[in-house]
């Protein structure tokens, strides 16, 4: 059976990941890096800042775990890494962030109010040094392998109540674009296109991947 690290601090992440996983791995842990998250170049679009970012998250996990580990610390079987955009809705060079405070949550709700936007995850499952043969060169002899993924949300046109009613919720905080797709906003907005995961927080090809390597671990 398999010790999986969820390396990040998404509350969606973990949950997903941990229905997931219910069944088919002894232990699952889930927490933030410690570093600092890098920024991504402004000439990038979403997609290619969204992967510039999990590449820098994969980094950072595989130098930790390697201090971890040489001290004597937890080692785990698998590891995933993963960043999520929302790319605005008229101009995939931006991406909206996180709402700041209930101002900034509003003005993302109104953005996307009536539109269809995409959002990207890219996610990275790390290889032990042991293991090798990521496509990425990582620290200390690890390694990974990495997939971005995309899908179209789109939203009904929000009353002014509406709005108010989830920005009270609280429900943007924490959340790329200001809104949670399983949580309050799911009455607002649907899925037109992809697959759910990948507006959670995890690119769908990543998770065929998951399932593959987990069965190998058996």
């Amino acid at each position: 059976m398999a010790r999986v690290l969820l390396a990040s601090e998404s509350e969606r992440r973990r949950e997903w990941l941990t229905s997931f996983l219910s069944e088919e791995v002894h232990h699952f842990q889930a927490k933030a890096l410690s570093s600092e998250e890098a920024v991504a170049p402004r000439n990038l679009n979403v997609c290619e800042k969204v992967e510039f970012i999990c590449m820098a998250k994969a980094m950072s996990a595989s130098e930790e775990l390697s201090l971890q580990e040489s001290e004597g610390g937890e080692k785990f079987d698998i590891v995933i890494v993963s960043d999520t955009m929302v790319e605005d809705p008229d101009n995939h060079m931006v991406a909206m962030g996180k709402p700041k405070d209930e101002l900034d949550a509003t003005a993302m709700l109104l953005r996307l109010s009536g539109t269809r936007h995409r959002v990207w995850s890219s996610s990275a499952i790390l290889r032990r040094p042991e293991e090798g043969g990521g496509s990425i060169e990582l620290h200390s002899g690890w390694s990974a392998d990495i997939w971005t993924n995309s899908a179209i949300v789109e939203f009904d046109d929000l009353t002014e109540q509406e709005i108010v009613d989830l920005v009270v919720s609280e429900s943007w905080i924490g959340k790329a674009g200001g809104y949670d797709l399983a949580g309050a906003s799911s009455r607002h907005c649907k899925l037109v296109e992809g697959d759910e995961v990948t507006v959670l927080g995890l690119s769908a090809e990543s998770v065929d991947f998951l399932k593959l390597k987990i069965s190998r671990q058996r």
